[in-house]
């Protein structure tokens, strides 16, 4: 049975990942996760206990524990989601963006070169790209251009990732999906900002003028993607991974309060942020041709789905905003983590 090492794996999309490996695959799976803000234990309640799952709390910018998780648990493979995600957070001090996200991608691809991993999927963003005008989209062969210090260090670990490649053989894929949607995102993101925001009858900021344009693929979606890019992409290649899903920001918005049954009068229009992307949309013949990948959900499917989630999942989302989820890692494991 191979064994799968899954970084960030207590975040939102990489939590899902590894409930759908557990759920749908006969992987094992190692969890390698820092529990910063972002990595949420609660969110793996439903596997945490299946005998082929291990939890690894390890920061990937820290070599000895990369080091001794890798000696420890020997991975065949290893999807790499662990990152610094949230653009305006970069924007007020991207530190954190540059140690994570750059030397972290470098100490897992030393770790995985050392411990002979059979591949290496890299998880990317399409933000590398940068911005659209009103018509094209990004492919595989879209130059890098990223214009905010979130999307120029996920740049950077992609090509720290092409480069190992081309230097040493190491056996990589990367994947650069556009803007993820759906169950246990944290909700700073604009999708369950807004639902959240509409629950409690708060106002929902939107920047700008609303009409930046987002391809949104759910979760379930992109996981499978990355599955199949795991499994029968080519090494050394770039897969996009989009959901066909071109919307704007504020009729996103729209969208979600006619789901809630919720008036537009509690859209709240803000200065935009700095170096604001217009557009995103993703070309994924490669992904499609190559893998036989296609996402399945609409994207009115997809969010009457997630809608529903926020909903029926209230407790989940009141903690995450008031900080309590943190104390679940101390209380469930202790010192059982390893």
């Amino acid at each position: 049975m191979s064994k799968i090492l899954v970084t960030g794996g207590a975040g939102f999309i990489g939590s899902n990942f590894v409930r759908m490996l557990l759920q749908e695959t006969a992987y094992e799976v190692v969890n390698l996760d820092a529990l910063t803000y972002a990595g949420n234990l609660e969110n793996l309640t439903e596997v945490e206990r299946d005998p082929r799952y291990t939890f690894v709390r390890a920061d990937i910018t820290d070599r000895r524990e990369v080091d001794a998780a890798f000696k420890a648990h020997r991975p065949d493979f290893v999807v790499h989601f662990a990152a610094e995600s949230h653009v305006d957070r970069s924007i007020l001090g991207a530190d954190a963006f540059v140690t994570t996200n750059v030397l972290g991608t470098q100490v897992l691809i030393d770790a995985a070169r050392k411990y002979e991993v059979d591949r290496f999927v890299h998880v990317s963003t399409d933000e590398v790209y940068g911005s659209l005008g009103p018509t094209g989209r990004f492919t595989e062969e879209t130059p890098l251009a990223p214009n905010s210090p979130y999307s120029a260090s996920k740049a950077a670990s992609d090509l720290l990732v092409r480069a190992a490649f081309h230097t040493h053989g190491f056996p990589c894929v990367t994947t650069r999906c556009s803007n993820n949607y759906g169950p246990y995102q944290f909700p700073e993101k604009l999708i369950p900002l807004m639902i959240a925001n509409a629950l409690e009858d708060k106002k929902l900021p939107v920047y700008g003028d609303g009409r930046n344009v987002r391809d949104w693929i759910h979760v379930a979606d992109h996981c499978a993607g990355v599955l199949a890019v795991l499994e029968k992409g080519r090494l050394g290649e770039v897969y996009n991974l989009g959901g066909e899903a071109e919307m704007e920001n504020i009729a996103v918005v729209r969208a979600i309060l006619r789901e809630l049954g919720k008036g537009e009068d509690l859209i709240q229009f803000v200065k935009d942020r700095p170096g604001h992307d217009r557009r995103y949309a993703m070309d994924i013949t490669k992904a499609t041709r190559e893998l036989g990948w296609r996402p399945r959900l609409t994207f009115a499917e997809g969010l009457a789905q997630t809608v529903r989630w926020y909903v029926e999942h209230r407790a989940w989302w009141e903690r995450v905003r008031s900080g309590a989820y943190q104390e679940y890692y101390e209380k469930q494991y202790g010192d059982r983590v390893g």
